[in-house]
């Protein structure tokens, strides 16, 4: 879209096409990019926070594992810990 906007601009200069339409135009590409943009940045952040949170919960289903092994709350806290592991990833 840049170069989009970067060959109306040449057109502009060389009269090939009208001032004020041209000027009209690359505004609205402008805004048109800018929307792409944050929608796109608010994607990635949303996605990036979501894999920190399931690193996080990777970690402390992990640490709880280890801490009860062999013992008898060892097979219960692997279910409820799958439960917790399904729940988070289906989150949005």
């Amino acid at each position: 879209m840049q170069e989009d906007i970067r060959k109306l601009r040449e057109d502009i200069e060389n009269t090939a096409v009208k001032r004020d339409a041209g000027v009209a135009r690359i505004a609205q590409m402008q805004k048109e990019l800018r929307g792409t943009i944050a929608q796109v940045d608010s994607f990635v952040s949303s996605k990036d926070r979501k894999g920190l949170l399931m690193a996080g919960a990777d970690r402390a289903l992990r640490e709880l594992a280890s801490v009860f092994k062999d013992d008898p709350i060892e097979g219960p806290l692997q279910e409820a810990s799958m439960s917790v592991w399904a729940r988070i990833q289906f989150e949005e």
